[in-house]
Parts: C-alpha cells; sequence; structure tokens
C-alpha cells in the first residue's frame, strides 16, 4: 500500500525544481505526445533549461509527482539521451537502467520486476554495420523469479508491453534458431531464423491469412527518389520570412514528422524551434514533400518518426 508520507516527499523535489526559473516544465499524454497542465498523464523538468550548457538533467516525473525516469541530455528538449538513464515504476523501486552515448543505447542494461525481484541482465554493443545496438543477454528470471538464462544460455521469452511478445533459445548471450512471436498492434504472428545472434530469414502471417517472407528485420523509410531529393527539396523551397531576415534570425531549427504506413509526412512537430515563422515555414516545406517508401517490420509497413535539422544563415 502507497503510504502518505512516502507521497509527499516524493513531491518535495518536483516543487522546488519548479521554482526555479532557470528549469522548464514541459506536460505529456499518455503517449508522449504534448499536453496542457489540465490534461497530461506526466511531466518533464529540464533544469537549467535557459541557460546553455553541455549536459541538460532530465526527469519525468508520473501525475502523483513520483519520479519516472532521470539522466541527462545533450539537447534541452530531453530526447538527446547521453550516460545513465535509470526508470522507476510508479512504486518508487527500480524498473531498469541503461546507459547511452550519441543517443544510443551502449553498456550495461539492468531490469526488474515491479516486486523488486530481478529480470534481466546484459549489455548493449554496437551492431557490426553500426546502424544500431544489439543487446547481449547474461541472466534473465521469469516472473516466478526462476533463473532460466546463465551466462548467457537458456529458454528467453521477450515482452514488449502487453502488445508484443517472443520467445526463442539464447547462445552466448544472443538469439538462435527458431524463435516465434506475436505482434497485436500490427496484427501478425512471425517466426524468425537466427544463428548465434545473426538474423537469417523470416515470415510473419497476419489475422487475414497474409503470408510475407522477409530476409530483412527492420528498413527505414525513404523518399522513392532518394534521401538526396528529399534534401534538396526543402533547400529549395525553404524561404525565410521578412520577421526572420528584419531580425537577422540564425541558427538550427529541428522539425520531426512521421511517415505513415501509406508513405505519407503526418504529425509535423518542432523539436528546436527559431521563431519568426520559420517554424510553420519549415512544416509548410516537408509536409510538401510526396512519394516515401514507408518502413517496414518483418515486411509489414509501420509508421516510424522521422527527425531533420535546418540550418538558416544570414
Amino acid at each position: 500500500m502507497k503510504k502518505t508520507f512516502f507521497v509527499f516527499l516524493a513531491l518535495l523535489p518536483s516543487f522546488f525544481f519548479a521554482q526555479n526559473s532557470t528549469d522548464k516544465i514541459i506536460y505529456f499524454d499518455s503517449i508522449g505526445k504534448d499536453a496542457t497542465k489540465e490534461n497530461y498523464k506526466f511531466y518533464r523538468i529540464i533544469k537549467d533549461y535557459y541557460i546553455e550548457k553541455d549536459l541538460y538533467e532530465v526527469k519525468d516525473y508520473y501525475k502523483s509527482g513520483i519520479l519516472k525516469i532521470e539522466g541527462n541530455s545533450k539537447t534541452k528538449d530531453g530526447y538527446s539521451k547521453e550516460g545513465e538513464y535509470v526508470y522507476y515504476y510508479e512504486n518508487g523501486k527500480k524498473k531498469r537502467t541503461e546507459n547511452y552515448h550519441k543517443s544510443r543505447l551502449n553498456g550495461n542494461f539492468s531490469e526488474w520486476y515491479e516486486n523488486g525481484n530481478p529480470k534481466l541482465k546484459g549489455e548493449y554493443t554496437e551492431s557490426e554495420k553500426g546502424f544500431n545496438s544489439e543487446l547481449k543477454i547474461y541472466d534473465y528470471w521469469n516472473s516466478q523469479n526462476e533463473h532460466v538464462v546463465k551466462n548467457g544460455n537458456g529458454f528467453f521469452e521477450e515482452e514488449w508491453g502487453s502488445s508484443s511478445s517472443a520467445k526463442g533459445k539464447l547462445k552466448n548471450g544472443f538469439k538462435d534458431g527458431e524463435w516465434k512471436g506475436i505482434n497485436k498492434e500490427t496484427n501478425y504472428q512471425y517466426t524468425d531464423i537466427y544463428n548465434e545472434g545473426k538474423f537469417i530469414s523470416g515470415k510473419s502471417i497476419n489475422s487475414e491469412g497474409t503470408e510475407r517472407q522477409y530476409t530483412v528485420l527492420e528498413s527505414k523509410p525513404l523518399p522513392q527518389k532518394g534521401i538526396g531529393d528529399f534534401y534538396k527539396f526543402v533547400g529549395a523551397n525553404f524561404t525565410k520570412t521578412k520577421e526572420a531576415v528584419m531580425n537577422k534570425v540564425s541558427g538550427r531549427l529541428v522539425v520531426q514528422f512521421v511517415i505513415d504506413k501509406n508513405g505519407k509526412i503526418i504529425e509535423p512537430k518542432i523539436l528546436k524551434s527559431l521563431g519568426y515563422g520559420l517554424d510553420e515555414e519549415a512544416i509548410r516545406v516537408v509536409t510538401g514533400y510526396e512519394n516515401w517508401i514507408p518502413g517496414q517490420q518483418r515486411g509489414v509497413p509501420v509508421r516510424v518518426i522521422y527527425a531533420i535539422p535546418i540550418t538558416v544563415t544570414n
């Protein structure tokens, strides 16, 4: 049972930070989109937001005021993770710890169940191609606290919330042999084949019986004419506003958007603003580009978040 005095003490840090004029508080809904102070699920406090620094201390809090996540970011928005990040359950117990280098998972990783029992120990290492990070699993305990993976060997079941799960054998810390899984969000089941961590091939089938064969687990969205054509389009069509010219505005803004399952650009959002009408101009230009090849997971088109910087000079 959550005790009143514990909640009161947990609220004190957020009250203290919120009073500091150099800090910033941002509100989010349940899926991490911007929300209002009156209608939010969790909030973020970025310490010394209005001071130029190399690293910014970022803390997310549940609506109850209990600490949810803490770590550091190279950018003020809190999305350029660097160093150790610690996640907590709302009961105050640790959920997981992970490490980042240049916003990419790198180094030791640990995870616990909500009751405090250990769940997983491993390490993220850079993939052979250097495009992403791979998790090497050393130890895993199931929900009955049975130590079923030791020294990287055993049977492992992984879950991503309530929507996806997969299970199979681990050998020396990596997937090996046949792995079966289900993705409820995209409504398909799949079977993947691995050889000591290297993905070989897979087959997915949805609820309608449509079967897909694939040799790549994931593919990023790309413009049909290549990424160079997209950047060329943005550069040729972006125009500085009169207000920006008059005020000699320069710098870099960052615009985020989603490439949907049909290859359309939707949900544009400014991550780093320059103001003076330049944010609106960036959104106008980016959303004016068409004909993307959608990203895929296991041969199935999926929504993918994308972000690009736009540099404005005098």
